[in-house]
């Protein structure tokens, strides 16, 4: 099953330049023990909650961007097998100071459920994060399905969701602590992919009138899941970001 892992990062802005170029040097290594792309993200429209959001779930402090990524690997079991060699590949190491404050890094694992088409070039990315009764998981999958059909009407080229099968308990924070996760609870991961911000504004909004977004009530925790939109800094797959 296609396997990803998914990730928010805190980073200043001055040190976005040394971001990039570490995660352009991580992603070639681990590209060497099986990973198929990683993907990363700048915030650009990072909605403040009532209760939550995605500056939150990293205790951003002031000043600071939230980076959305994520990493595709064949299946859990080849990521699973290549942790233990990257943790003790030396080249992973840092060359100096880390360009962000690990301990506010927030990960996990998530099996696709729902995708909606072949990866491409995309200039915008919407993020998601929420969390699903854990015994609902085929009902997110039909209702990701469902909207993916509609986004893609609104010029989307794709839309990813991801199920929470690995999702490591933080000392500072997490996944279940960003979206407050009740027992029995899963958290889900997920993006849209646009063309352009352009289109990923007139298409949000034409999302918000259409009725049919009202017709079906989200599979998630509505008040609790915390959203972000995001121009990508870095694309193995496709080369460099647009």
């Amino acid at each position: 099953m296609a396997y990803f892992q998914g990730f928010l990062v805190p980073v200043m802005p001055d040190k976005l330049p040394a971001y990039r170029d570490m995660a352009a040097k991580a992603a070639a290594i681990l590209a060497e023990h099986g990973a198929l792309g990683l993907v990363e993200c700048w915030e650009d429209d990072v909605m403040e909650g009532k209760v939550t959001d995605m500056r939150r779930a990293v205790q951003a402090m002031p000043g600071e961007a939230v980076v959305f990524s994520w990493m595709w690997w064949p299946d859990k079991a080849a990521c699973d097998a290549a942790t233990p060699r990257i943790m003790a590949d030396e080249r992973m190491k840092p060359d100096g100071a880390m360009p962000f404050d690990g301990k506010r890094m927030v990960y996990g694992g998530f099996e696709v459920c729902a995708d909606s088409g072949a990866a491409g070039r995309f200039g915008y990315a919407d993020g998601v994060v929420a969390s699903v009764p854990s015994g609902n998981r085929q009902g997110f999958a039909d209702h990701s399905a469902h909207f993916a059909a509609l986004f893609r009407e609104l010029g989307a080229t794709r839309v990813v969701n991801g199920w929470g099968v690995d999702v490591p308990e933080g000392k500072v924070t997490d996944f279940q602590r960003a979206v407050q996760a009740k027992s029995g609870e899963t958290v889900v991961f997920g993006w849209i992919e646009w063309p352009d911000k352009a289109t990923r504004d007139a298409g949000m909004a034409a999302a918000m009138n259409d009725p049919r977004m009202r017709a079906r009530p989200p599979a998630w925790n509505g008040p609790l899941a915390i959203f972000g939109g995001f121009v990508p800094l870095l694309d193995t797959a496709q080369g460099a970001a647009p």
